[in-house]
């Protein structure tokens, strides 16, 4: 089997969480600037195997698209271009940086470390790999 990956595509910094060979175990992966993030996948993709792409998908309460939808779009058409042979699938992550914040409070991280958006970015994909995986 390949590796899932899900992206937290983000406007300034993109969040990565991959599974296991066996697609098993989410675990997060890096966070990057988005501006390098399909020379980051090309990059990873020439070392790993993926068979799925996961792209959160941002819906206000109604269940109408966010505004940063508007951005993610052309990110989809991107993904397509550059990898025409993997698919890509939605997953809904809605409430996922709050749940995301409360893993790194659970966690026993200080108060200053909880502030990296970076790491929050990774932990809120790898959230959205476990809403997938584990439905």
């Amino acid at each position: 089997m390949a590796r899932i990956l899900a992206i937290d595509y983000g406007k300034v910094r993109t969040g990565l969480a991959v599974t296991d060979d066996m697609q098993i175990i989410a675990s997060g992966l890096t966070t990057v600037l988005t501006k390098d993030l399909i020379d980051f996948l090309k990059d990873y993709l020439t070392k790993e195997e993926v068979e799925l792409f996961l792209v959160g998908e941002p819906k206000q309460m109604n269940n109408e698209p966010s505004e940063s939808e508007a951005l993610i779009i052309p990110f989809l058409s991107q993904l397509q271009r550059f990898f025409p042979t993997i698919p890509v699938k939605r997953v809904d992550e809605r409430f996922t940086s709050k749940m995301a914040a409360q893993t790194l409070i659970d966690s026993g991280l200080k108060k200053k470390q909880r502030k990296n958006k970076a790491l929050l970015d990774e932990v809120s994909a790898t959230i959205i790999l476990q809403t997938y995986l584990y439905r």
